[in-house]
């Protein structure tokens, strides 16, 4: 039997969102123990969510540097890897740490707030034998990896249209104030460049490439905030082109009054189309030009591509949803640090999908502030063995 991979997570307190889904989705598998974490720089919330997640006080670090040191003297049970789930500004200097000290990383999105910085971090793993994932979560899920196979498929054409959408409600009233959440996704120190473009916006770039299985490589955008003062956009509009020849639109928005965390993609080629939402994450549907519309279901009972069965755990009927896949990107990532294989091998978004999202997020900025002139992406190459999903 494999070994359970032993994780330390920096961020994600008591009142912090994300974290939580991340300590459930690591511990789903049964292949990951969380033993450590630097959760909050309060001292009394650290301490309060370690025993409440079973640790000792000793393994409730005040801050990343603490946690590494103390560690470090811990040969038999030590750390293993690190769960990033701070804001953005975080990522970038705590997974280089982590990296430099021979800690695997999984680092929430996007990676950092400047493409140059992501540029630092892909050195530093191109001279380290550790692994690092970024959470684009919706590439967890099973019928994503079905779309993207019926869309590679020569019957269904060449692909000229794709449409991704990301829309959310709980920015369209002013919510900055009394609500950490809320505040440092606004703020251009905390956030980066890009509010909801870089939020949300990140996954619909992820997902368009990812079942395209092309890369953006120009696009226009066109971003606003609805509120004075909020300096980061809430709202935005992109049209884009892939490698491929395809051409597409992106909207990623968290004043849609009403919405709750509605990711839907529509791909269009020359024979048939595909729409998926993640509200309804388990049907997949297939409109063929002949008329035939079919549904695609989940489950472990049913005629999906390997890809996608790997991915589900139940039979059909059996709601599977964001924990789920959530918790396919932590298994991967164990079963890849056991096996010694970069986690791209399996499936995993890395520090190619890194580079290229920030690339993607610096050039829909630069386009926004030239009244929507065109840009070109331009992501750096990464070494031979850390080309990503679309090598």
């Amino acid at each position: 039997m494999a070994a359970r991979l032993r994780m330390g997570m920096v961020g994600g307190g008591s009142g912090a969102f994300i974290g939580a889904v991340h300590r459930m989705a690591a511990a789903l598998d049964g292949r990951i123990d969380l033993v450590c974490g630097a959760f909050s720089r309060d001292h009394a919330n650290c301490q309060a969510t370690g025993a409440e997640l079973g640790l000792g006080a000793e393994r409730c670090y005040p801050h990343l540097d603490a946690m590494l040191a103390g560690e470090s003297v811990r040969p038999a049970d030590a750390m293993q890897c690190l769960s990033i789930v701070t804001p953005n500004h975080m990522h970038v200097p705590m997974a280089v740490q982590a990296l430099r000290a021979g800690i695997h990383v999984v680092s929430d999105k996007p990676a950092g707030i400047s493409l140059g910085e992501v540029e630092a971090l892909g050195e530093v793993l191109d001279n380290c034998d550790a692994a690092y994932c970024l959470t684009h979560t919706y590439l967890g899920y099973p019928m994503v990896w079905q779309a993207r196979h019926l869309a590679s498929r020569p019957e269904f054409g060449p692909i000229r249209k794709v449409r991704v959408e990301y829309t959310q409600g709980w920015l369209a009233q002013r919510a900055e104030s009394g609500n950490k959440q809320a505040a440092w996704r606004v703020d251009p120190e905390l956030a980066g460049p890009a509010g909801a473009l870089g939020d949300i916006g990140s996954h619909a770039h992820s997902l368009a490439e990812f079942v395209c299985g092309s890369r953006m490589d120009s696009l226009s955008a066109r971003l606003r905030s609805h509120f004075e003062g909020r300096a980061l956009d809430d709202d935005g509009e992109i049209l884009f082109t892939l490698e491929n020849g395809a051409t597409g639109s992106l909207v990623s928005s968290q004043v849609c009054v009403g919405d709750e965390n509605d990711l839907t993609i529509r791909t269009y080629g020359t024979n048939a189309s595909l729409e998926w939402r993640q509200m309804e994450p388990n049907s997949l549907i297939e409109r063929r030009s002949d008329g035939v519309v079919l549904v695609h279901r989940a489950g472990v009972d049913k005629p999906l591509c390997e890809e996608a069965l790997a991915r589900c755990r139940m039979p059909s009927g059996h709601p599977e949803g964001y924990i789920e896949a959530f918790a396919n990107l932590y298994r991967s990532f164990a079963f890849a640090i056991d096996g010694g294989s970069t986690p791209s091998a399996l499936g995993l978004p890395g520090i190619a999908e890194a580079l290229r999202g920030m690339a993607f997020l610096e050039a829909a900025v630069a386009s926004n502030s030239a009244h929507g002139e065109w840009q070109a992406i331009k992501a750096p190459a990464t070494g031979p063995d850390r080309k990503g999903l679309l090598a």
